[in-house]
């Protein structure tokens, strides 16, 4: 009889750590999942901050280059191309977040011809409010590259725990999904030609 109860007392006790234990790694991964959509909401917001800062340029750069509108047009429909387009942090597959990285390609694209135009008119290069649009618009396109790499490190962490075992078997009984990253644009990995 007595066997018996320690035997129940044992088996109780294993349940219970057991419980503990997976209860504890459930909470770790809601953590690491909540560290990585609080990142991507950071690089949204950087992005934000972008789409933020074009309608001043461009309308700065309109006043000197009136008879550049196709490019100014360009830029504005880029920009409202790329503010339509979202992804839910929940929801991070590799193909939306392919969709969502192509549309900021084509503003930063349209950006570049922007920047380019300028360089044909010195009292433009010379106004202060442009001078400091660029330099802010310099600035979030670093913190847009930090902020990518940390998202890209935390998807990388949790990525990690949701494969590792044991804990691999709590992610999947309780649907943890992988998380997709930045990855560099078609063509980036060639150097640009340089012609003078």
């Amino acid at each position: 009889m007595k066997k018996g109860i320690i035997v129940l007392i044992a088996i109780a006790g294993i349940l219970i750590l057991g419980v503990f234990w997976g209860i504890s790694k459930y909470n770790g991964l809601v953590s690491k999942d909540e560290a990585v959509n609080g990142q991507w909401a950071n690089v949204e917001n950087q992005y934000q901050r972008r789409a933020d800062l074009i309608p001043n340029l461009v309308a700065t750069v309109k006043g000197y280059a009136k008879h550049e509108s196709e490019t100014l047009e360009g830029v504005v429909a880029a920009r409202a191309k790329a503010t339509q387009v979202t992804v839910d942090a929940d929801n991070l597959t590799s193909e939306k977040l392919q969709k969502y990285q192509a549309a900021q390609g084509e503003l930063t694209s349209a950006l570049g011809k922007l920047l380019m135009i300028t360089e044909n008119y010195p009292e433009l290069k010379a106004n202060q409010n442009f001078i400091e649009l660029q330099s802010q618009l310099e600035g979030t396109e670093n913190r847009i590259t930090t902020e990518r790499g940390r998202f890209n490190d935390l998807a990388k962490e949790f990525n990690a725990s949701i494969r590792k075992f044991p804990t691999n078997i709590i992610a999947s009984i309780t649907g943890f999904d992988k998380k997709a990253y930045f990855e560099a644009e078609a063509g980036s990995e060639k150097a640009p030609k340089v012609e003078f």
